[in-house]
């Protein structure tokens, strides 16, 4: 199921640094003195703000790609009425390029279209893809990607079949909703984002399955520039030590795992490198080194442990892709 945000949108003045423009002409007003002067100085100095905004932005467009992976837990209808983790979540998709979002709790889809509302705030600059609700039982999850239009846009995208629910002889709890994005700004045009956010008592055999799910990719798509990315909870008790030679992604060197084992993914106390990002080998050949880590909005936007923890148990992973 493939759902964009309307691609429409209207141009007004300015407010904020919005749409390449640094400040409303709207909100100058002329001083007692001069006044022809005065205004014609502010449209001058407008002329020259708002093309100096079109450039930043230009630039933008032209650079690489940030993609990350986040898992905010319980996202709802609950978590999407509090405006002030509205707002922080907002500022974290701000941040991208394409963002993975997990732990979408959201029925009708609701929570994600207040998500929308923050995030365009009336304008279009970011659409989205989400999947159908999955998972064995009553409770379900949705796998939420957004994306900036003018950056990317989705090709095509699928539910990968790991085999038979009601019969008990499926791989994933919740199986990969796979999209393949274009892009003008990266060395690789396309590329497929496999997402996966494994149950943790089933860590080992959920992330060693993914291997089928890049060969399915591969088969059906003829494409080797994959990014597997989420929270595959691989690490700490989920995945011991003995049993990472159990996971063919780990143990086929061709798959580079770009967060190392000693990250910490977390906000809560514990360090556990739980979210991942991996890439295929034609795949690394686009990444810009040493760009994959978490990213401590905590720290970043300067929040108490108390209201992170409010926002997600989980820091985002992020790579940047070449252009």
């Amino acid at each position: 199921m493939r759902l964009v945000a309307d691609e429409s949108r209207t141009e007004t003045d300015c407010l904020g640094f919005s749409r390449g423009c640094l400040y409303s002409a709207r909100s100058m007003t002329a001083q007692p003195f001069g006044l022809h002067a005065q205004k014609r100085l502010i449209t001058s100095r407008m002329r020259w703000l708002c093309t100096a905004g079109l450039l930043v932005g230009l630039l933008h467009l032209s650079s690489s790609l940030l993609l990350g992976a986040f898992n905010i837990r319980t996202f709802g209808d609950t978590k999407a009425s509090n405006e002030t983790l509205m707002n922080i979540i907002s500022t974290v998709v701000h941040r991208y390029d394409i963002i993975l979002i997990q732990e979408v709790r959201d029925v009708d889809l609701s929570a994600t279209t207040k998500l929308m509302e923050y995030v365009n705030k009336g304008g279009s600059e970011f659409g989205y893809v989400v999947s159908e609700p999955l998972g064995r039982s009553t409770y379900k999850e949705r796998y939420l990607f957004l994306y900036r239009q003018q950056a990317v846009s989705v090709v095509k995208n699928y539910t990968y079949d790991d085999g038979c629910e009601p019969c008990g002889t499926d791989t994933f709890n919740r199986e990969p909703f796979v999209v393949m994005f274009s892009s003008k700004n990266s060395a690789s045009s396309s590329f497929a984002l496999v997402p996966q956010h494994t149950s943790p008592d089933s860590a080992v055999q959920e992330v060693d399955a993914l291997y089928d799910v890049v060969a399915d990719v591969r088969s059906r798509w003829s494409t080797n520039n994959i990014v597997l990315l989420g929270d595959f909870n691989s690490g700490c008790n989920y995945v011991l030590d003995s049993e990472w030679e159990l996971i063919r992604l780990f143990t086929d060197k061709s798959f580079h795992w770009l967060i190392p084992d000693s990250a910490d993914t977390t906000v809560t106390t514990t360090v556990c490198p739980y979210d991942r990002i991996v890439v295929t080998s034609d795949m690394v050949k686009g990444v810009v080194q040493g760009s994959a880590q978490v990213y401590d909005f905590m720290a970043d936007l300067k929040l108490s442990h108390s209201l992170a923890l409010d926002v997600s148990d989980h820091f985002p992973v992020e790579v940047k892709l070449s252009s």
